[in-house]
């Protein structure tokens, strides 16, 4: 059975096995005779890159382990893959920034590879101390990482803000999770959802569920659970802000949607109107409050908030429909996220980073194949026809719909109007803005490559989303079995 329940967590396994050996490397040798931070970046991305054709070639269907407290099913696999590609591309579009700005240490991958490792777990979780042990191992790793340039009194102060939000919101999804397993009786997701099968179940199980949503919202930064996000991510080292945005988002929603389905499945008109109010109040909020930021990493923050709101749109609609287009919005976001951060990371004036969106005025003389990429990303994470952004949203609304909460949709539909003024302004500056100093011509080739191929995804994509739909179709059926 041991043997068995091993074979489920092959590339877990590797992932820790690698991320242990990689630690002891980097502590037993002289760094600075022999620095191997350059190495285990390059290495750390193959060996995330190997882990996610791995399991792309893991044959179909669901496997358990562990007393069945760990699932392997086309869904967390669907995560896993998203997430392990993001940390990888992320991973390669680090080095040339940490290496300006001198901090380009082997802590960066190894740390990286934790929080990947806990992402991993957190996706294939079925138990209420499983999910707890994976969300910890990633926040731990992450907390690290966004004060990881100690001689930036922003990124320490990011780090700190981090760690103390983070441990109120790991705070309330423990009492939640107590709740649940005091009234249940167990913390396995499928007890607890024997336990909501009879009418009325325990008013305990309900704030158990309550509290656990509002802890799992911190994570993914939904409003009004947001607080912590902007300053993060302006603090931190710009590729631990690229990170933030795009693989834990993956983990932390997919995580919530298992829990809410094989856990609370039972349950779905009492957690429904919650995710809905969450998805509104988020959509809401970062579209209005990105308007006046002139910062961009903040403006992505804000971004990034009104996007979990769209993605929270699927999950409201708690159907097989919906779970299929919040799995095809996290991969088509986790593109744009992508491209728009490969950006990011090359502004510089001067030799210093930079990151205030009127620096970005009349770029488009100074690069026009990269204000073009630019252009296009900033349209599709907008929702305009006819680039790829505007068929996640099509999908969420269309579930929305489906499921009977048209006022939803509506509410997405506007909210995305208003969003489109920021994404839209960014462009205005490259094309139209007022003449300064140009920036640095110091775009590395793989930052360029990963920008001009994430916008080239965004219009070529439309021909049949490279068949994501029917990928993330499987894994969210999966989840309904």
């Amino acid at each position: 059975m041991i043997l068995a329940d091993l074979a489920v967590v092959i590339p877990e396994l590797i992932l820790v096995t690698y991320a242990m050996a990689a630690l002891l490397w980097g502590v037993f040798v002289d760094q600075k005779q022999k620095p191997v931070g350059p190495a285990l970046i390059w290495i750390t991305s193959a060996v995330l890159l190997g882990l996610s054709i791995w399991i792309c070639l893991t044959p179909s269907g669901a496997r358990q382990a562990f007393n069945g407290t760990y699932s392997d099913d086309p869904f967390s696999r669907f995560a896993k893959v998203m997430l392990l590609l993001s940390s990888a591309v992320v991973l390669f579009l680090s080095q040339d920034f940490l290496k300006r700005e001198g901090i380009l240490k082997f802590e960066f991958p190894v740390l990286t590879a934790f929080a990947t490792l806990g992402m991993m777990v957190m996706v294939s979780a079925s138990d209420l101390m499983v999910l707890y042990m994976g969300l910890e191992l990633q926040s731990l790793a992450l907390y690290v990482l966004a004060s990881f340039h100690r001689n930036d009194a922003r990124s320490t102060e990011a780090g700190l803000k981090y760690f103390v939000l983070g441990a109120l919101s790991s705070g309330l999804l423990l009492y939640g999770a107590s709740l649940a397993y005091g009234y249940s009786g167990t913390t396995h997701f499928s007890g607890i959802a024997a336990a909501t099968t009879s009418r009325p179940y325990s008013i305990g199980l309900l704030y158990g569920l309550v509290f656990m949503i509002v802890g799992l919202a911190f994570k993914v930064t939904a409003a009004p659970f947001h607080m912590w996000a902007p300053d993060v991510y302006e603090g931190s080292p710009s590729p631990v802000t690229a990170l933030f945005a795009t693989a834990p988002k993956i983990a932390a929603m997919a995580l919530f949607a298992r829990l809410l389905i094989e856990a609370f499945g039972q349950a779905v008109d009492d957690w429904r109107n919650i995710i809905a109010i969450l998805s509104i109040i988020s959509m809401f909020l970062g579209a209005v409050a990105a308007i006046g930021q002139k910062n961009i990493k903040r403006l992505m923050a804000y971004s990034s908030i009104a996007h979990m709101g769209f993605a929270l749109m699927g999950i409201a609609a708690g159907s097989h429909q919906g779970f299929q287009a919040m799995l095809m919005y996290l991969a088509i976001y986790a593109t744009m996220s992508i491209g728009a951060f490969a950006f990011i990371l090359s502004m510089r004036r001067d030799g210093r980073p930079v990151s205030d969106i009127a620096d970005l005025n009349m770029y488009s003389r100074q690069s026009p194949l990269s204000a073009l990429a630019l252009l296009l990303l900033m349209f599709s994470l907008a929702g305009i026809v006819p680039l790829v952004g505007f068929f996640a949203k099509f999908y969420v609304f269309l579930a929305a719909i489906d499921a009977g909460m048209i006022w939803l949709a509506v509410a997405g539909a506007v909210a995305s109007v208003v969003g489109a003024y920021y994404y839209v302004r960014i462009v205005y500056f490259m094309y139209f803005g007022e003449e300064v100093d140009v920036l640095d011509e110091s775009f590395p080739h793989i930052g360029r490559v990963t920008l001009v191929a994430s916008a080239a995804l965004m219009l070529l994509g439309v021909i049949n989303l490279f068949g994501v739909a029917g990928v993330a179709e499987s894994a969210a059926a999966s989840l309904f079995r």
